[in-house]
């Protein structure tokens, strides 16, 4: 199975892709998908037209994203919220369904620890694939989601809630 890993980000978006073949997991691509601080509505595009094309290309055949941060600033909330929805609709857009994962979910199957900080995460995904090129950290980070995802879908398709 293929899995897309997907940081979400309103102004830039971590992108991953794993390749999982009973315990092996490999490495396929990463990246980041950048909109800059124009617009608002042209950056939400920017996003589902970027992870569009990573999809056409890669043609993964589950997904998983990163939940929603809540912090104190509630409109940058919101912001992520509307960033994670276009994301979610590229993904929907190509066939995919989603599934969600807390960043300490996230943190708990890559580090072993759900308080974990970026380096942290970097680091486990940098020993765990071995990425040929640099590793931006929101692109570790939608990497540490899909190998999240890989250790809970065997679990969701077994218990039929695989989304």
């Amino acid at each position: 199975m293929r899995i897309l890993g997907v940081d979400p980000g309103s102004l830039k978006t971590g992108v991953g892709i794993i390749d999982v073949q009973g315990n092996r997991i490999r490495h396929v691509h990463h990246s980041v998908i950048r909109c800059g601080a124009g617009d608002f509505d042209d950056r939400l595009h920017i996003l589902f037209s970027g992870l569009k094309l990573v999809i056409a290309e890669f043609h993964p055949t589950l997904a998983a994203i990163e939940d929603v941060f809540v912090s104190k600033n509630v409109n940058s909330a919101l912001k992520l919220g509307q960033a994670r929805g276009a994301l979610i609709a590229a993904c929907t857009d190509s066939g995919l369904r989603v599934s969600p994962y807390s960043p300490t979910k996230v943190k708990q199957a890559v580090v072993g620890f759900g308080r974990a900080d970026k380096e942290q995460v970097q680091h486990m995904i940098r020993i765990l694939l071995h990425p040929p090129e640099p590793l931006a950290e929101d692109a570790a980070d939608a990497l540490a989601v899909a190998i999240c995802h890989a250790h809970h879908a065997p679990m969701q398709t077994l218990t039929g809630t695989l989304r």
